[in-house]
């Protein structure tokens, strides 16, 4: 009986051994070679960059009679002022705080727009001093002050949007917004300016402050955009 267990005992181990064999000579295990060589990792997808030449937004205002007066065209840094030959106007350069410089054609800096909670500053070229300030009223109103507190406009909310009147209450400007076009009309009811493009029209208020300058105006209404009114 013994021996029988014995011989039962050779054979499988005979058996095992075999089978090792043939395992350590199958064609999928790996060779020598292949152990030494750096396992294969697949690569991470690599991003896709946009192009900024063809994500670019562009907002156009246009005159009364479809004649186009002047684009916002955005930029990664801000944005470009364009005449209606894409003639560059003034450019408007975004900092991490969201203070705006702007700049003349030629890159010499002529102004900064600081936004606050609730206010807009617009400062000189060297930052030294408070040109005009956009302040926010708690009923949703706004003014328009000098930097030494004198008050300017009065920005009215309206059903239609705003309207803009002198301190004495002499109506300027409206700003209305009907069937997706948004308008600056004067006080005879005359269409100086519009767009049909996605803009705030407390935005679009800022170019009826004719006391400033256009690049001035169009830093403010920037400004105004981005921080949403």
């Amino acid at each position: 009986m013994k021996r029988i267990v014995k011989r039962v005992l050779s054979v499988s181990l005979i058996s095992v051994t075999l089978c090792l064999a043939s395992c350590g000579n199958n064609g999928n295990a790996p060779s020598q070679t292949d152990n030494m060589a750096s396992p294969s990792v697949p690569s991470a997808p690599t991003p896709e960059v946009p192009n900024p030449d063809t994500t670019l937004n562009k907002i156009k205002f246009k005159l009364d009679g479809e004649t186009e007066a002047f684009s916002f065209k955005f930029k990664p840094d801000g944005a470009k002022l364009v005449d209606a030959r894409d003639a560059e106007m003034a450019r408007l350069t975004v900092d991490e705080t969201q203070k705006i410089k702007i700049k003349n054609p030629a890159d010499e800096a002529i102004g900064y727009v600081v936004s606050e909670k609730g206010y807009w500053k617009i400062k000189n070229a060297d930052q030294t001093q408070e040109l005009y300030v956009l302040r926010r009223q708690t009923d949703g109103d706004y003014k328009l002050e000098t930097g030494s507190d004198r008050q300017i406009y009065r920005i009215k909310k309206r059903d239609y949007g705003y309207e803009i009147e002198t301190p004495d209450k002499q109506s300027l400007y409206k700003v209305k917004l009907k069937n997706g076009k948004l308008s600056l009309r004067n006080a005879n009811e005359e269409t100086v300016l519009y767009t049909k493009d996605d803009f705030l029209p407390i935005a679009l208020a800022s170019f009826g402050f004719d006391e400033l300058t256009r690049e001035q105006q169009a830093a403010l209404a920037y400004a105004v955009y981005l921080s949403g009114g």
